[in-house]
């Protein structure tokens, strides 16, 4: 295995970290977890690891004799992805024709490290579909002949790299506890109170975006 092959993996992997949805998941459980938000937000990660791993040394290792499969598995999740997105956007939309109250950023009470590692797991299962830089870096594996064994420790490597910017924000959170908390209760007060005012034009753009979002899967499958 080339000098250069891990140094392209590594920077598809670190291209593949700037993930809003991962990213944005560990925010929100620091934000509003009823208690313990890092070991929540933890958990979500490690689910996240977990299926980038998973996944992906089930694709390395199955390459062509489950190709099939894989296509059809990632095809499903793409429909899924995109059908949910669409779907957000347009309910978004359809809000915005009225005036409301904006509600407290909250998780349920029964959310906890049990239930947010699921949650990691299928939250990033969803979003993989649109991970090109995975399915680049695990058909660049394939494609150079190499090993199962150092192929597993490559994919490994590559979820950590995936995670780093989770991982981070996690440390800084535990570590700077006090004031990350007060920065972040200020964003919970901002977003979580006060009226959105209807408006009929972005109401639309939403809708239009959403139905655009859901029709996505049909030009790319």
């Amino acid at each position: 295995m080339s000098a250069a092959l891990l140094l392209g993996i590594a920077g598809l992997a670190l291209l593949d970290s700037l993930n809003p949805a991962t990213i944005v998941a560990v925010t929100l459980i620091l934000i509003a977890a009823p208690r313990r938000p890092g070991l929540v937000a933890g958990a979500a990660v490690l689910g996240a690891a977990l299926t980038v791993f998973t996944v992906g040394s089930a694709l390395f290792l199955t390459a062509g004799a489950a190709a099939g499969a894989v296509n059809g598995i990632v095809t499903g999740l793409r429909f899924v992805a995109f059908g949910a997105a669409g779907i957000a956007l347009i309910v978004a939309g359809v809000r915005r024709f009225r005036d409301r109250e904006r509600r407290p950023i909250v998780l349920p009470t029964w959310f906890s490290p049990w239930t947010a590692l699921p949650f990691g797991v299928v939250l990033t299962a969803a979003d993989l579909p649109n991970a090109f830089p995975y399915f680049i870096a695990i058909e660049r594996l394939v494609a150079t002949g190499t090993g199962v064994g150092a192929g597993l420790l490559v994919i490994a490597g590559y979820t950590v790299i995936y995670c780093l910017p989770c991982l981070v924000l996690l440390a800084v959170g535990l570590l700077a506890r006090r004031r990350v908390q007060e920065r972040l209760q200020a964003l919970v007060r901002k977003l979580g109170t006060g009226t959105v005012k209807r408006s009929a034009a972005i109401g639309v753009i939403l809708m239009l975006c959403g139905a655009a979002v859901i029709s996505v899967p049909f030009w790319i499958s």
